[in-house]
């Protein structure tokens, strides 16, 4: 991996989930001298204080940039990520047919999904170097893709996860006028044992069903390989990229 490639300072939103506490052991593990900044609704940081912890509140566009307004004074931010996002809980389900639709669950869906990572995105863009590559990674998610929708349903999360490959898009737009090394993607997991997937698992053909671990390893490592000329798109696990 090229030196340039390897960030040293990093921050990663969402820092509490299971693909989000993944990034961030996978990029403690990785190298040592990272400055590693943890943003989550708990405030977690590792018990070797070898990362900093912010208590967010995801609901408040204020609590996000007095975060950032302190994780300015570290220096200039080489990668940040965001895994934040919202599939069900125990009052939304997704969405199997048109009479399913409701307006509170299309607006839970999409603040969690596209409004959340486009606050990220304002508060924080501004934090990555100028001088060199920077990039700015949020989890999307392949049912995102209009072009490879085959099945239909899931209309709110569909919809919310085009509506933020779509500020992905206009974001790396934006960011290359500043700093022609930036890139910004949007990233898809693949199935993750976690507790967004559960209720779905039973469909997950065989090896497709990975730990958030592995997901954040092959992630980190298709992060590791973008260029400039990957800004605004959306790439899989597997390095592959996504339709629009």
């Amino acid at each position: 991996m090229p030196q340039e490639n390897v960030p040293r300072h990093a921050v990663v939103i969402g820092a509490g989930g299971a693909i989000g506490s993944a990034f961030a052991r996978a990029l403690r593990n990785g190298d040592p001298n990272l400055h590693l900044q943890l943003v989550s609704r708990n405030g977690v940081a590792a018990a070797d204080g070898r990362s900093a912890g912010h208590l967010a509140d995801f609901d408040d566009e204020a609590s996000l940039q007095a975060i950032s307004g302190r994780i300015a004074a570290d220096g200039p931010v080489d990668l940040i990520l965001v895994a934040t996002g919202l599939l069900h809980d125990d009052q939304l389900r997704p969405e199997k047919s048109l009479r399913d639709i409701s307006a509170a669950g299309l607006e839970r869906l999409y603040f969690a999904n596209a409004v959340v990572p486009a606050l990220a995105l304002k508060h924080f863009a501004p934090l990555l170097r100028r001088d060199g590559r920077a990039v700015f990674a949020a989890l999307s998610a392949r049912v995102g893709s209009i072009g490879d929708n085959r099945l239909g349903g899931w209309y709110g999360y569909r919809a919310a996860k085009a509506g933020l490959n779509m500020i992905i898009r206009n974001a790396g737009i934006e960011l290359t006028r500043r700093n022609p090394r930036s890139i910004v993607v949007g990233l898809h997991p693949g199935t993750v044992d976690s507790r967004l997937s559960k209720p779905f698992q039973a469909g997950v053909k065989p090896g497709n069903l990975f730990s958030a671990d592995h997901a954040a390893g092959k992630l980190l490592d298709v992060v590791a390989g973008l260029t400039p000329d990957d800004t605004g798109h959306c790439f899989a696990w597997d390095g592959k990229r996504i339709p629009a």
